[in-house]
């Protein structure tokens, strides 16, 4: 089972209806290339600066971003991964989640996840970054259900924590999602390291849509969009440039990995 995946590439900023007019364009030409599955970053919609003015507020289904991705999905034809939106939360204190959503090609959002690690850290790039002052944590893992295969969703700061990653490859995922925004200074040290290892450790697919370049407020991240297979081969990056990265995933390489190496049925609890 050979399916073709796309990641889109992305220098977003605090403009979201021009953000939505770059993707629009970014995902038509993926779909025209083939891809049945497209993936777009963490932040996608909007990004703005660290300490700037709070980010417009919207409800999931009000949100521009969720109403373009459904379009999207809809007209392409495709399944489509809406790396992450800004959505209100349940609290009172004017929080929101930072959640990812999977779109069928009907347009309906068929599995949605939330940011379960956030990104409360001071990396030495100028800029202090806590999410926790702004966004709720999620609290569960979700594997999707695709016509070809189980997609466990995570987002960015999550890569770092394997067990997230064992547990969706437990539950049946056969590629890990990434959407990130990794900062240039992270990105250069961990990035192509840590998500060779997630897909070695599980024998999984990883598919990692990035953020690149220079944001509002000179915020720079990584890019370096990647496709890795479950020997941890990568089979695309997308460099620096904004742009469309396409790979050809063959599903059944998990299955051959996994009778080579089967470490997933070898885990031991210890103490």
């Amino acid at each position: 089972m050979i399916i073709k995946v796309a990641l889109v590439q992305l220098t977003s900023t605090a403009d979201m209806a021009e953000n939505i007019a770059g993707i629009e364009a970014f995902v038509a030409k993926a779909a025209g290339q083939g891809a049945e599955l497209v993936a777009l970053p963490e932040n996608a919609f909007y990004m703005r600066a660290e300490g700037e003015a709070p980010a417009p507020r919207y409800t999931q289904e009000e949100h521009p971003g969720v109403v373009a991705s459904a379009k999207m999905a809809r007209q392409r034809g495709i399944w489509l991964l809406a790396g992450s939106v800004a959505v209100i939360g349940k609290s009172v204190d004017h929080k929101t989640y930072n959640r990812s959503l999977l779109f069928n090609p009907e347009g309906r959002i068929a599995a949605q996840y939330d940011k379960i690690h956030l990104f409360d850290v001071d990396v030495g790039d100028g800029q202090a970054y806590k999410e926790s002052a702004k966004m709720l944590p999620g609290e569960k893992a979700v594997v999707a259900e695709l016509p070809w295969c189980r997609l466990g969703m995570t987002i960015c700061y999550d890569l770092r924590f394997p067990q997230l990653y064992r547990a969706l490859a437990k539950a049946g995922a056969q590629i890990l999602a990434v959407p990130s925004a990794f900062t240039q200074t992270t990105g250069e040290a961990h990035w192509h390291v840590l998500l060779r290892a997630r897909a070695i450790e599980n024998a999984c697919f990883v598919i990692a849509p990035a953020q690149t370049g220079t944001h509002p407020g000179g915020r720079k991240t990584y890019g370096h969009s990647l496709v890795v297979d479950p020997w941890g081969k990568v089979l695309a990056d997308g460099g620096t440039e904004e742009g469309v990265i396409l790979a050809e995933v063959d599903l059944d390489e998990v299955g051959r990995v996994r009778a080579k190496l089967p470490s997933l049925e070898h885990d031991r609890e210890f103490q």
